[in-house]
């Protein structure tokens, strides 16, 4: 596309006065698509994870986050983290910022705790708020999103539902350390449970 912006500006340069009108419109169009590219490119991959890596990168989304909203922020982030695929970084990175959304715009809350930590061969973010919960009993598309994130990384999103009073919402998102990882999931497995009293299928007992 840069190179388009360079044939167009040589082409405005040398057409008549009303032709070059229209080029330089169409010069501004490509210009304006380019840039909507760089940030799609950027928000596909930020490159704060390239340069500082997730700890730092995390340390950097709070802190913007901070500024922003006006929600204080705790990190605890554990020092013994081990490496970590590009891929398990980005899918990390993602939960984290569209649970500190989250946080923002439906939680009401005033305090967000972010904590990454190294647990039994899998690293666990955990997003706490202290705001008011979510009783509402289908997930709304930016959760479902952030399942479906760690479910191709091959981890899983937890979030305990508010009982019986909304409380904080506590969102989970565990990623296996590469050296151990879960296979990608299957097909959902389907178990019955059968009532007290009857028997399962092909059971002949007392017949």
């Amino acid at each position: 596309m840069t190179a388009i912006l360079l044939g167009l500006k040589r082409a405005a340069d040398e057409a008549p006065e009303g032709l070059r009108h229209q080029l330089c419109e169409v010069q501004e169009i490509t210009r304006e698509s380019l840039d909507e590219v760089r940030h799609l490119v950027r928000r596909l991959r930020p490159g704060v994870l390239d340069d500082l890596g997730l700890v730092s990168a995390l340390t950097s989304l709070t802190e913007d986050f901070a500024t922003h909203t006006g929600l204080r922020v705790v990190r605890r982030f554990a020092t013994d983290l081990p490496a970590l695929a590009p891929e398990t970084e980005l899918v990390l990175y993602r939960v984290a910022q569209e649970s500190l959304t989250n946080a923002a715009r439906h939680a009401d809350a005033e305090r967000v705790t972010v904590g990454l930590r190294h647990d039994d061969g899998s690293v666990v973010l955990t997003v706490v708020d202290d705001g008011c919960g979510i009783t509402v009993p289908r997930e709304g598309a930016g959760i479902r999103g952030m399942r479906e994130r760690a479910l191709l990384a091959g981890g899983h999103l937890d979030r305990p539902r508010p009982a019986r009073r909304p409380g904080p919402p506590r969102r989970v998102a565990r990623h296996p350390h590469p050296a151990r990882r879960r296979p990608r999931p299957g097909p959902p497995r389907r178990t019955a449970h059968p009532r007290p009293g009857t028997r399962p299928p092909g059971d002949r007992r007392g017949r």
